[in-house]
């Protein structure tokens, strides 16, 4: 019987003590590899641009934005970078009041690309609040879109449902759909903690209910009220957000237009010319600044609450029944909604 040698009596050769070692750190090194893959695959890496800081100070040092009224209020402004691209392609004035959470307040886009948000003007804004705060009651509750909410919480400290920062819908172009995970991830770390559960929920049915007929909006809106008096806000820009929520329910499109000297004859016409040019149906037209308005163009969707409530070539906000039109200003418009007691009709 041959037997073999056993190892153990074989003679040590240089450097074989350090050939466990090795196997250990290869196949450490192995999984560190597969964990790293495991990271990258799904880690949601960078958003395509981020928010810098240029300026801050107090509300006297952006008396731009008018609010004289709000000492108390801190204000920071970022300009928004795309990657690859030097100049801004939009700016954000954003206000706090003490240790709380920064609020939006005035979004510029300096491109005709909607990204993370839709234009506003604090102009508007601020004569907006000062009108509820001067007739709506104290105990009055406002249903808006969570950013309008926002802002009129903090301009006029009225009750809104939505107190939070939502993030949503995701405005972003549809060639960065891809990397959808990696803006939502920068825009929490940006903004803080999300919405909690229930104001979520909530801000779903909000957008049922702007996206229902009329009869059936004004039922969902007095049911997120409750026995509260309410009043409901719209701006012109809810409805391309809406449209992001509900894309099955409105067929729409947006589109910039240049303001050619005061020309409202010719802008009129070239926004006609396209809406029949790309078969919408009717549209509305949205005030950015003297340089330029922004269309919104319908197709399908012109029965929906929301579009009954703005200013369409083919709807009456004043003859509507279901909530009653009691102020306008700017691309804000503003109902009562029916008590229960009272219904509409």
């Amino acid at each position: 019987m041959i037997s073999t040698p056993s190892r153990s009596a074989e003679p040590a050769q240089p450097g074989s003590k350090f050939l466990p070692l090795l196997g250990t750190l290869l196949v450490t090194g192995g999984f560190l590899l597969l964990g790293w893959l495991a990271y990258v695959s799904l880690s949601p890496g960078p958003a395509p641009y981020n928010y810098k800081l240029v300026e801050e100070g107090g509300v006297d040092k952006f008396a731009e934005l008018g609010l004289k009224a709000w000492p108390d209020l801190a204000v920071s402004k970022y300009e928004v970078y795309v990657e690859n691209v030097k100049k801004p392609v939009a700016v954000a004035h954003l206000v706090k009041r003490g240790e709380e959470a920064p609020v939006l307040l005035e979004w510029e886009s300096l491109t005709s690309e909607l990204l993370t948000s839709v234009d506003s003007k604090s102009s508007e804004l601020v004569t907006l609040a000062e009108a509820i705060a001067k007739h709506a009651p104290k105990d009055a509750v406002i249903l808006s879109w969570w950013d309008t909410s926002r802002q009129i919480e903090l301009l006029t400290g009225r009750d809104t449902l939505f107190p939070s920062h939502h993030g949503e819908p995701v405005i972003i172009p549809s060639h960065w759909n891809e990397r959808s995970d990696a803006i939502k991830s920068y825009e929490e770390e940006f903004w803080g903690d999300p919405a909690p559960a229930e104001e979520r929920r909530k801000l779903q049915r909000f957008a049922d209910a702007l996206a229902a007929d009329a009869g059936k909006g004004a039922g969902i809106l007095r049911e997120l009220a409750g026995s509260r008096e309410a009043y409901v806000i719209v701006h012109i820009s809810d409805l391309y957000k809406l449209g992001l929520m509900r894309p099955k329910l409105l067929d729409l499109a947006y589109k910039s237009f240049p303001m050619n000297s005061g020309n409202m004859h010719g802008l009129v016409n070239s926004v006609k010319r396209w809406k029949t040019e790309n078969d919408y149906k009717t549209y509305t037209l949205q005030s950015l600044n003297d340089r330029a308005v922004r269309g919104y163009f319908l197709r399908d969707g012109q029965d929906t609450l929301l579009a009954q409530m703005l200013p369409f070539t083919e709807t009456r906000p004043m003859e509507l029944e279901e909530v009653q039109l009691i102020y306008q200003h700017g691309g804000y418009w503003v109902y009562k909604v029916p008590s229960i007691e009272s219904p509409a009709g």
